[in-house]
Formats: structure tokens, sequence, C-alpha cells
């Protein structure tokens, strides 16, 4: 009996290391504050503190005053996630293989990883999860309130955070983290991944030296903002390019571009920069190419109206094939306004989008494009008209024999593509 209260009374080995924790952050976050580091800017220096109070805490621990650290390098890690990271969820924005961490509710923290969801063993509470959305707002400069009770936002690493909070959500505030794993740079790095064909990736590469105007459309997690930047990235350097996106996403080296970013309103409410002002403002700063993160609403009219006057442009929509995202960029137009009608929209979208290029997720978690398709312009009772080039048949992406439209934009970079796509023919035979 008297064993059983000794062991009761002992504090267990999780408590003794959930006390250490709490009283070396303690001290680390004193010497930050003393020190005048901000710990969400200058993580750097944040860790070398921490392996400093680390190393103070071992050479105490040779005395016997206190129990040593079964692991420096963990414990280090584990205090940097508490002050300069993002505590619990750290780990998951560590692994590269974690491609979206979300909380539906504190006890039910979800990850993707290679495109497939896992339910974790990560419990929190309410309090720690209001506390990880206010440090991660913190950081990216965006606020949310019942007035604003959703919000889009960039962390430091460049992942994406969209947080709808309690009341819109039932419950518990939902949060969703998507980071930012750019695996690709170039159409070579998505042949190598399996998204595409080298033959595909020719063609797709030619068609942006061209200035074809190109559609990427697909699911959610397809990869459609990974292979605008890998077609980005083949935009020829003396051009100018200006980007307009939601949040900051785009990530390709090109040697004159500008990229712009939405804005929320303020307190006062005052100051929005919605998606729409952005690709006008883009109109006004010479630009030799246009490209906008993702085409969800009024601004499909604009960009309709830059691609149908000469300038070219590429974007990302949300489709289940390249025919229904024709269909939508028809679509969108109208919410501009009731002026807009269905008899100006569709002839436009037919000489204004070139090509479009759809991607989906596989059940093996790979992505990969399953057609790319021309559009030549012509339009049949209301039907925009398409023509297959490549399209996925056996789990493969194939040559169809269909031909390009804009054929003399090709010529006008000294491009032969019949002879590339002849090649392609001869490849996949």
């Amino acid at each position: 009996m008297a064993v059983d209260r000794l062991a009761k009374d002992r504090p267990s080995p999780m408590h003794a290391h959930d006390d250490l924790v709490l009283r070396l952050d303690g001290q680390v976050r004193e010497r930050v504050r003393r020190e005048g580091v901000d710990p969400q800017r200058e993580a750097l220096l944040v860790r070398r503190i921490a392996e400093d109070v680390v190393r103070d805490h071992d050479d105490l621990s040779l005395t016997g005053a206190v129990a040593p650290i079964a692991d420096d390098g963990a414990m280090v890690g584990e205090l940097v996630a508490r002050i300069s990271g993002f505590g619990p969820l750290q780990p998951f924005l560590d692994d590269p293989e974690v491609e979206e961490v979300w909380i539906n509710s504190p006890e039910r923290v979800f990850i993707a990883r290679r495109g497939r969801h896992e339910l974790t063993n990560l419990r929190l509470d309410a309090a720690q999860v209001n506390e990880l959305v206010e440090r991660m707002l913190k950081s990216s400069g965006r606020r949310l309130d019942i007035s604003t009770p959703f919000v889009d936002a960039m962390l430091p690493e460049g992942h994406r955070l969209h947080v709808v909070l309690e009341g819109i959500t039932r419950g518990f505030t939902a949060v969703n983290i998507r980071k930012f794993l750019l695996r690709a740079h170039r159409l070579s790095d998505l042949v190598a991944l399996g998204t595409l064909t080298p033959q595909a990736a020719s063609f797709l590469e030619a068609s942006v030296r061209a200035g074809l105007n190109i559609l990427v459309a697909g699911g959610t997690q397809a990869g459609k903002t990974t292979m605008l930047n890998c077609l980005a990235a083949s935009v020829p350097g003396g051009e100018r390019v200006v980007s307009a996106e939601e949040v900051f996403e785009l990530r390709f080296s090109h040697p004159d571009w500008v990229a712009l970013q939405t804005r929320q309103a303020g307190l006062e409410q005052t100051g929005e920069i919605v998606l729409r002002d952005l690709v006008k403002e883009a109109l006004r700063m010479r630009p030799s190419r246009i490209l906008v993160g993702e085409v969800r609403a009024a601004e499909c009219l604009d960009l309709l109206l830059a691609l149908n006057s000469g300038l070219p442009g590429m974007c990302t929509l949300h489709a289940n094939s390249a025919r229904e995202a024709l269909v939508k960029m028809c679509t969108l137009p109208l919410l501009a306004g009731d002026n807009i009608s269905a008899r100006f929209v569709v002839p436009t979208v037919a000489t204004s989008v070139d090509l479009v290029v759809h991607l989906g997720l596989g059940a093996d978690g790979v992505r990969r494009v399953n057609e790319i398709v021309s559009v030549p312009g012509r339009v049949e009772a209301d039907v925009i008209e398409v023509e297959p080039i490549f399209v996925r048949s056996g789990g493969e992406l194939r040559r169809t024999g269909g031909v390009p439209a804009r054929i003399e934009r090709f010529e006008r970079v000294g491009i032969d593509v019949h002879a590339l796509l002849a090649s392609d023919m001869a490849g996949d035979r």
C-alpha cells in the first residue's frame, strides 16, 4: 500500500518532461524579451538562445541539481517550435512529406501525405487552437474577427493559411494550412515526377514561348499552381510579367516580374483590394504577359478582355475537365454585371483561350495531366469547339493527332510545331 502511494505521488515521466519544457520555455522567452528578439522574424536567434539555455541546463545537471535532458536536439526543436514556430503543428510543417494540415476540432487534426488523408494522434484544446491562429495571423498581418470570420493569409515559410471562425463553422474554429512544397520548378521537373510526358512538356514549353493563352484547370490539390509555376518559368526573359493572386503562391525565376496580392478591408471596412482590382491595375503596368493565380469570380471578365486585346496570359481555374473549364470561363464573367451577356462572352472565350491543360489527382496520390486541348476559336450552337492534342488513355498521356490553333504564333518565334508534334507521334509509336 505504501509503495502504491509513493508511486502515485511520484511525477510520471510525461509530467516531468512537460514541467521541464515549461521551465526552459520560460527561460528562453525571458532572454528573447531581454534581448529584443522578434521570434517570428529571427527564428535563428531564437534557436541560438534555446541552445544556450539547454546547454546551461546540461551543465547544471552534472551537479545533480536537475535531471539531465534525454535528447538535447529534440528539446531545442520543441522550444523553438513553441516560441518561434507554431507549437505542436510545427513538426508537420517541417515534414517535407506532409502537404497540408487541417484542424476540424481540437482533438481531430488531419494531414495530407502524398495526396492521401491521415488522422493524426495530436490532441489540442480550444485555447491552443486559438493561440496558434492568433500567432499565425500575427505573422501574416491579416486579421480575424466577427466582422471578418474567415481569412486567407500567407505564413512566413510561404504556406497558405485559411481560417474559418467558430460560429460560421459548428463548434470550433476550422484551420487549413496548405504547405508550399514546390517540388517542380520547370516542365522537365514535372516529367520526372510523372505528371506529363517529355513530348507534352516540349509542346507546352513551345506554346508558352509562342505566347499562347493557357488555362490550367483541375480539382483541389491537383497541381494547378505548380503547373502554372512551371509554365511561367518558360516565359522568355525579355518579357515583363505581372501576376495577380489572392495570396502570394507563385514562385518562379524571371528577371522582370511584379507580383500583386489582394488585401483585406481594414477595421473601418475600407481599403479592400480584390482580385478584379489587381487585374485592372496590372494592365497599367506595361505587361508583356499577365498571370492570374486563380480565377473564380468577376475578375474573369477583366482577364478575358485583356487576353482578347492581344496580351498573352495564363491562369488557373477549378474544373473537372478541359471542356468544363471553358464552360466555367463563359459563366464567371456574367457575375460582373447584368449588362454582360453570354452572347458576348462565349465567342470571346473561344477566341481568347488557346490551350487548356487539365490535371487530376490520382488514387495513388500522383498528380497527372489528363488532357491538353486546343481551342480553335469556333463556336457551334453556343458550344466552344475543342481539338485534343494530348489525352490520357490506358494510364498514359498520348498524342491524339490534333493540331493546335495559332500556328502563326509558333512560326513567329521560329518553332515548327508540326515537326515537334510529328516527332511526338513517332515517339508514341
